[in-house]
């Protein structure tokens, strides 16, 4: 009778097994279809976006409304798609069995919820009010006309002056009409916050800024923690290069040396790169350059990547992007802030830049070109639509700032002819110029960035403090004080792309600067075996491998996991840390009986 009893059982068993399995099969193939119409239908939408959004940027004329128009039309169509209910409600339905379905599927109904926050249908008003909001704003940011004096001057004219000019007054006046227009963004900025908010809290988002940091898997908490260590742990170096600027500005501009930096002293109109304060001999980027031509400089860039194994970029990206400064009687403006596109997440891949014959631009070509190598290898059949994008933001940011990097450091500038190979560089001031490139960014985008971002979604900053509160951050932060009064007219917080767009990310670029330093790290020691401070990746296909096993796989990855197969650990400030430990030395000599003002520790 037992031996009945327990055949019973087992075949009981057998047969609830081959129905569950027949389920859970069902169950996954009903997924999966599900998942091939939503691609089918989002990639034909989030295309006619982009370009509307391409044209919006690259052909800008006051007054003209068609542009807008069809950006609102597409992006409303595309937010009614994402955000619709039935895709909401099949999504989270599908997920409540997630257990029987493959991890790919899971991660593509969870990326298709993300997308829905941000558009839902049930506040379709205010997703449609939002998107308004942001085409008049990115029209206003970009459409600016800067006038100096009564003439219209360029962004790139503002900036060339705070690099090269020595006359505190001429500095003074340009720096000030940089932030013009704030005070044609405020009012738009407050807006746009309250909308944002609104439509992501309408699925159980807390704000906008949580929203955002939870693509990456973490709490807003979690990131602001994550934000206060970076710039802990990098404290002591930023305050030996804030010492040493306060005292080598004050000698270069003749005047008694300030407790704390004048915002217009120094060569950016943020404070975020100090790089042109140091010039290192035999190291003339823009002399080898000179003679060259702006396409020279991206095709440059373009034989670098294939050097080290990627593939030609597709004729189209250069018959398609908007790579060069508008001539002087052009009828339009275009977004002048470098970019890099992935328009129907294949292969359209554009770029859109202004182009010129600098040291800057040399870096930001092979840096936006990172980005959109990044696309091109994670466009490929392994790689669902829905996941063709970056492990995370850091990391799409922290491949095109690490080949940046790389073809910056004098080894490959002698392989490529642009420093003679017989010429010995000070390689002391080159570090110097280094950090004040890559460590005075942390201070800026972990904490000015980062926390006014935290506060004015998360917290709510009311528009009668947004300046009080940006001054009082960049104080704290970057030492930085502004040269004139800035009362609450102005907004100068919103002179700063990335609040108006892209906003609620900016520790998407703190992190890839700690991941830089990471991959570099291991490119140097386990690949190239060479000092980090004097390497050449130029031709290596060992480092193309490296990278491509990165790149590839998109977001079909937990980032974290990627990140330690990658370089054997955690993201960590390490090895920044460690690459300019050298320096610690130096500043410290040169900081002897010097005052410091920023405080030891924060």
């Amino acid at each position: 009778m037992k031996k009945i009893i327990l055949l019973i059982t087992l075949v009981i068993l057998f047969s609830s097994c081959k129905h569950e399995n027949k389920n859970g099969s069902a169950i996954k193939n009903e997924v999966q279809s599900f998942l091939e119409n939503y691609s089918t239908v989002y990639k034909k939408l989030k295309y006619e976006s982009s370009l509307a959004n391409w044209d919006a940027n690259t052909h800008i004329v006051p007054g003209d409304t068609i542009n807008a128009y069809k950006v609102q039309k597409t992006k409303e169509a595309l937010a009614n798609f994402t955000g619709s209910n039935e895709n909401i409600d099949k999504a989270k339905q599908f997920l409540k069995n997630k257990d029987v379905l493959d991890v790919e599927q899971v991660r593509q109904l969870n990326v298709i919820l993300y997308k829905a926050a941000n558009n839902p249908e049930i506040v379709s008003d205010l997703v449609s009010q939002r998107i308004t909001a942001e085409n008049a704003t990115n029209e206003t940011l970009f459409g600016f006309d800067f006038k100096l004096d009564g003439k219209s001057i360029t962004t790139g004219e503002i900036d060339k002056v705070l690099r090269e000019s020595n006359n505190l007054n001429e500095r003074l006046a340009i720096w000030e009409v940089s932030k013009e227009v704030g005070i044609d963004l405020k009012d738009g900025l407050e807006k746009l916050r309250d909308l944002r908010n609104g439509t992501v809290k309408a699925l159980g988002y807390d704000d906008y800024f949580s929203y955002q940091v939870s693509d990456y898997g973490m709490t807003r908490e979690e990131m602001l923690s994550e934000m206060k260590k970076m710039v802990k742990e990098i404290w002591p170096l930023y305050r030996e290069l804030h010492t040493w600027a306060r005292y080598e500005l004050a000698k270069k501009y003749n005047e008694g040396v300030p407790e704390y930096l004048p915002a217009h002293w120094l060569p950016n109109r943020w404070g975020q790169d100090w790089t042109v304060l140091v010039n290192v001999e035999g190291l003339d980027i823009d002399a080898a350059i000179a003679d060259k031509n702006p396409e020279w400089m991206v095709k440059e860039a373009e034989r670098f990547y294939m050097s080290i194994g990627f593939d030609a970029l597709p004729n189209s990206f250069y018959e398609k992007s908007s790579l060069y400064p508008l001539s002087a009687d052009a009828a339009y403006k275009k977004n002048n802030h470098a970019s890099a596109w992935h328009l129907d997440l294949d292969n359209d891949l554009r770029c859109l830049m202004s182009i010129e014959l600098t040291t800057d631009y040399y870096d930001t070509v092979h840096h936006e070109l990172g980005h959109i190598y990044y696309y091109q290898s994670f466009s490929n059949p392994d790689v669902p639509l829905i996941l063709r994008k970056p492990a995370n933001r850091g990391f799409d940011e922290a491949i095109g700032s690490l080949l940046g990097f790389a073809a910056m450091q004098k080894p490959f500038l002698d392989e490529k002819g642009l420093v003679g190979s017989d010429i010995e560089i000070d390689v002391t001031q080159n570090l110097l110029k280094e950090a004040l490139k890559y460590v005075i960014f942390i201070p800026w985008s972990a904490g000015v960035m980062t926390e006014f971002e935290n506060k004015l979604y998360s917290e709510n900053l009311s528009k009668d403090e947004f300046n009080k509160v940006w001054w009082e951050l960049v104080k704290k932060y970057q030492g930085i004080l502004p040269p004139v009064e800035r009362g609450e007219a102005y907004c100068d917080a919103a002179t700063k792309v990335h609040i108006i767009m892209d906003s609620a990310q900016y520790y998407d670029f703190a992190v890839s600067y700690i991941l830089l330093f990471q991959f570099h790290e291991y490119i140097a020691k386990n690949i190239l075996q060479q000092d980090s401070h004097a390497t050449n990746y130029y031709g290596n296909k060992e480092v193309g491998e490296f990278l491509k096993s990165i790149l590839k796989i998109g977001a079909n990855n937990d980032w974290r996991t990627l990140l330690k197969e990658s370089v054997g650990r955690g993201m960590s400030a390490k090895p920044m840390l460690d690459y300019f430990a050298p320096l610690m030395t130096y500043l410290k000599e040169k900081n002897e009986n010097r005052v410091y003002t920023l405080p030891a520790t924060i």
